[in-house]
């Protein structure tokens, strides 16, 4: 049966709600989910399930605000899919040296090139973004926390929404998911 990773945004954070690992983990077992695990307070959960991803996103964010009165995007991906995302990661030598200052946003959709080239020219910092798909490599040299590359403004410029999580965890994801430890 497949594994799988649910990225919860904006979860646990002030003006967004608050929602516990252990709440989250009976929501998702009263759906069905099995084997499932939390990853960090930041909203992440691992489980299997026979569904496909787009189905368990509907499923999940239905569920969420129905039951727990959060509304709160959700992305599903797959161990392969987090597989491909370490292997394509454009930028090997800062995620060997600083993988607390790459992300990966993850999207609901792919965004066209030309809204990546839009937000590529609001960069005034050392900030680094490529795009790969539904997701997007962003790698911030002077920390995220003061950075003017803010979820907010990369979600307006691509035209969709997304949840950001840094390299150490995509890697602890992928290896959960069953993804192949192949790439960088």
């Amino acid at each position: 049966m497949p594994r799988y990773a649910a990225l919860f945004r904006a979860v646990n954070l002030p003006a967004y709600g608050t929602l516990s690992m252990a709440d989250l983990r009976a929501l998702l077992e009263r759906l069905g989910l099995r084997d499932v695990q939390t990853v960090l307070q930041s909203g992440n959960a691992v489980f299997s399930s026979p569904r496909a991803a787009g189905a368990l996103e509907t499923l999940i964010e239905r569920e969420l605000l129905a039951r727990l009165r959060l509304a709160s995007p959700v992305l599903v991906r797959g161990g392969p899919q987090l597989a491909d995302v370490i292997a394509g990661n454009p930028f090997p030598r800062e995620a060997a040296a600083d993988p607390g200052h790459l992300l990966v946003v993850f999207l609901k959709s792919a965004p066209p090139a030309e809204n990546v080239d839009a937000l590529r020219r609001t960069i005034a910092g050392p900030e680094r973004i490529e795009a790969a798909g539904s997701h997007l490599y962003a790698y911030y040299p002077a920390g995220v926390g003061t950075s003017k590359l803010t979820a907010a403004l990369i979600e307006r410029k691509l035209g969709t929404r997304g949840t950001g999580r840094n390299w150490n965890t995509v890697r602890k994801l992928n290896e959960l998911t069953g993804g192949e430890a192949r790439g960088r």
